[in-house]
């Protein structure tokens, strides 16, 4: 078993799973999107069935919905893989990321309660700790709460969950890990922004934010390092 392969196991807890079908494929599909298994890791499905104490047969289910959800893919006796994005392919899983969101924030806007605004503080404030700990992957995983936290007054539901699996399938690549620390920190700066404008009601303020920020994200995720694995 190489080195990959063994990355996945160790990030698996068979203890919050249990041995049900939806258990494995919750467990499996949380330890991908933790960013502790890069992608192109290697899935085995032996000893991923021994790791949850379960047959292969539902590793195998699982696997399969996780690669209709793009996070996995598998090849013909080549065996299941964290899915592994080409550059091109990033770029256009953030457009549809952008896409989505922006389509969310206006509703959002008009809905938002109280309890919202307080919730789009606190995330924007999380990330502030994270920036003054140098913590780049807390950063990261903060990044998509605090957009979590505009879009998800929308209430648009099924909007909602495409822009989560438009999500999903970037999380193994861990871009705001990745990018510099400067990058992050003008990145950083367009969140303040859409956050004052969320909480002034502003929507042609956010929209405008919003589109200038995805397009700096887009340039920066344009010049992460080729050299890591983390895109084919």
């Amino acid at each position: 078993m190489g080195v990959r392969g063994s990355v996945l196991l160790e990030c698996l807890i068979a203890e919050r799973a249990g041995t049900s079908q939806d258990g494995v494929l919750g467990e499996l599909r949380r330890a991908i999107l933790d960013g502790g298994v890069p992608p192109g890791t290697p899935i085995p499905l032996a000893e991923v069935a021994e790791v949850f104490g379960v047959s292969q047969i539902p590793i195998r289910e699982a696997l399969k919905t996780l690669v209709a959800e793009g996070l996995v893919s598998h090849r013909r006796n080549g065996g299941y893989t964290v899915a592994l994005l080409t550059a091109q392919e990033l770029r256009e899983m953030y457009i549809v990321r952008e896409t989505l969101e922006s389509a969310s924030l206006t509703a959002a806007v008009h809905n938002a309660t109280d309890t919202d605004r307080a919730a789009a503080v606190i995330a924007h404030q999380r990330l502030e700790q994270a920036i003054r700990d140098g913590d780049a992957a807390a950063y990261h995983r903060g990044s998509r709460k605090f957009h979590a936290a505009l879009t998800g007054p929308s209430r648009m539901h099924r909007l909602l969950h495409m822009l989560e699996g438009a999500w999903n399938v970037t999380e193994p690549v861990q871009s705001m890990v990745h990018v510099s620390h400067t990058d992050r920190a003008i990145l950083h700066a367009d969140h303040r922004a859409m956050l004052e404008a969320f909480l002034a009601g502003d929507v042609t303020a956010l929209l405008d934010v919003s589109e200038q920020h995805a397009a700096r994200l887009n340039a920066v995720i344009a010049t992460l390092p080729r050299h890591t694995g983390l895109l084919a």
